[in-house]
């Protein structure tokens, strides 16, 4: 099964045209992929290309559309991508293979969430830090809203949580009035709100105060109460519980 960490990404070109065995050759490998049990695949269809061949395939040529180049994409182990490969390279005769190093950082699964039992709830009380971000709607970061990136960085990160905040109106340090206005792209004020341990808001706090042109950072002391869901140990599993 596929899980985080160091794994394999597979990509093949073929043409949508070409066959194997009375059907498609891509749909005969997402079959072949499906049945070896990988993990999951995608075959997605250009809108034009060219290969090895040196014909240039465009939806505009009729002729030339049912020739048009797919892509199919999965990740896997290195052991799973070993033991395939020697079929995948059998069956592909006329197209590319691609086989590059990649780093899986989550693995999620909602149909395993989903039959999962009932849990007893655990109440987890502990000292935090509140960040508090402050920032302008329409600042950027590499051509994305900056809140958008932040929320996506601290994710990576493994931050338990973030909630971003649009005001209504606002100004700042410059004494700018921030406030939506007819005609006008809206800049108005952005706030993220964060808690966690110490340990990783401080490391937090460190790259997003690079993300940062003009902008404020606040931190804060606060009590975390977490509800956590465990599964029942017996008799005593209320015995683990914080006192009240």
């Amino acid at each position: 099964m596929l899980s985080k960490g160091a794994a394999r990404k597979v990509t093949i070109f073929v043409n949508e045209d070409t066959q194997r065995h009375l059907t498609s050759l891509y749909e005969s490998i997402m079959t072949f992929l499906m049945h070896k049990g990988v993990a999951g695949a995608t075959a997605t269809r250009a809108i034009g290309g060219f290969g090895s061949h040196r014909v240039l395939h465009t939806p505009g040529v009729e002729v030339l559309a049912e020739h048009l180049p797919i892509r199919i994409e999965f990740i896997e182990t290195e052991e799973k991508v070993n033991e395939i490969l020697p079929t995948l390279y059998e069956m592909v005769t006329d197209g590319i293979i691609e086989v590059q190093d990649t780093t899986v950082l989550k693995v999620a699964d909602k149909d395993k969430r989903a039959v999962e039992p009932k849990r007893h709830r655990m109440r987890v009380a502990s000292k935090a830090k509140l960040m508090r971000i402050y920032m302008g709607e329409a600042d950027r970061w590499h051509g994305e809203p900056l809140y958008d990136a932040i929320v996506k960085q601290l994710r990576m990160m493994d931050i338990a949580g973030a909630t971003v905040y649009r005001g209504i109106l606002g100004y700042g340090a410059k004494g700018h009035t921030h406030k939506q206005q007819f005609l006008r792209a809206p800049d108005l004020p952005i706030m993220i709100s964060v808690i966690e341990s110490e340990e990783k808001l401080r490391q937090a706090a460190e790259v997003i105060e690079n993300m940062l042109d003009d902008g404020l950072i606040v931190v804060s002391d606060v009590e975390m109460v977490r509800l956590v869901n465990a599964e029942p140990s017996g008799e005593n599993a209320d015995a683990t519980l914080p006192a009240k």
